[in-house]
């Protein structure tokens, strides 16, 4: 067995740093008072060995806001010289070192109510939450009252709930009654709102998310054309609506058409990241260029010699 295969196998002990390099901490204390401020490299901390006459020696940082920090000097020296050189100056981070929090985009930092007067709120251009409104073409969209989705729907329930055409049967069916309706327009309540009851309503929610408060107007658009705008029904439907964008202050509220806030769903639309240009030049092609013309080229008659063009 050859001695290579021998210390191959054998386990490794900590490397013993170079003397040379482990006595210049004279060396390694100017260089990091040079980088640094004066009066901010404390003690001599540690020697960490990192190679074969590599070294670096750990000063502690006394630098306010960098409690835990030491400045790191890295010193080598070539093979077979007696004097050693300076690689390296930097201040890393120790064990106990005060670091600041990992980086987390804005998109994840926002949370409701964090918008306030003035601020825009971009959305992506593919936000989940929104989808394509009036496309201005003739046919309804899929999920409208009109399509032939819907009514291919309605006519499959129809024929689930009724036994028959409604023609033939001796009596309406109750989906159909007028009981049944009002429940789900939801008049079949013993009171409703009377005018005066809806006017002050109408003020109370004017107030409080309208067009005069200080979010509407630093807004840049109204919510009568925001995305995230629900409509309600009945008389109020005609000049309130309720927010349901979640980074919105007014957020499951009823708010005016005419109020407005920074999270309009069209008031900073975030662009589409560019696409990197092709590749101009093929490095993994190897195009052959001869050194002699052919000889039905033209450059050289056919029955002249041919000569070298590489070299004269």
């Amino acid at each position: 067995m050859s001695a290579a295969t021998t210390r191959s196998r054998t386990p490794r002990t900590p490397r013993t740093p170079d003397r040379l390099c482990a006595e210049a901490v004279g060396m390694a204390r100017e260089a990091a008072e040079e980088a640094a401020a004066p009066g901010v490299v404390g003690e001599h901390v540690d020697v960490v060995v990192e190679g074969d006459r590599v070294v670096t020696h750990l000063f502690e940082c006394k630098e306010f806001g960098y409690r835990g920090w030491r400045w790191a000097v890295t010193v080598a020296r070539a093979s077979r010289a007696k004097f050693v050189t300076l690689d390296e100056t930097v201040l890393l981070p120790g064990p106990d070192a005060l670091l600041a929090p990992e980086w987390v985009p804005w998109s994840e930092r926002l949370r409701p109510g964090d918008m306030g007067p003035g601020d825009l709120l971009p959305t992506d251009a593919e936000d989940l939450r929104l989808e394509p409104g009036f496309s201005g073409e003739e046919e309804p969209p899929p999920n409208s009252a009109v399509s032939e989705e819907m009514a291919e729907l309605v006519e499959a329930e129809d024929a689930e709930v009724t036994a028959g055409p409604p023609a033939e049967l001796p009596l309406a069916p109750a989906r159909g009654s007028i009981a049944a309706v009002a429940d789900e327009l939801g008049m079949r309540r013993a009171r409703v709102l009377s005018r005066y009851g809806l006017h002050t309503a109408a003020d109370r929610w004017e107030e409080t998310h309208g067009a005069k408060t200080a979010m509407a107007q630093a807004a840049p658009a109204t919510c009568v054309s925001c995305g995230f705008l629900a409509p309600i029904g009945g008389s109020l439907g005609q000049a309130f609506g309720v927010c349901a964008n979640e980074f919105s202050p007014a957020d499951g509220q009823v708010v005016s058409l005419a109020y407005g806030c920074g999270g309009h769903s069209e008031a900073a639309v975030m662009p589409r990241p560019p696409r990197p240009a092709e590749p101009v030049l093929d490095e993994t092609r190897v195009d052959v260029l001869p050194l002699r013309p052919s000889s039905d080229s033209g450059s050289v008659p056919p029955e002249g010699p041919s000569e070298d063009l590489g070299h004269s």
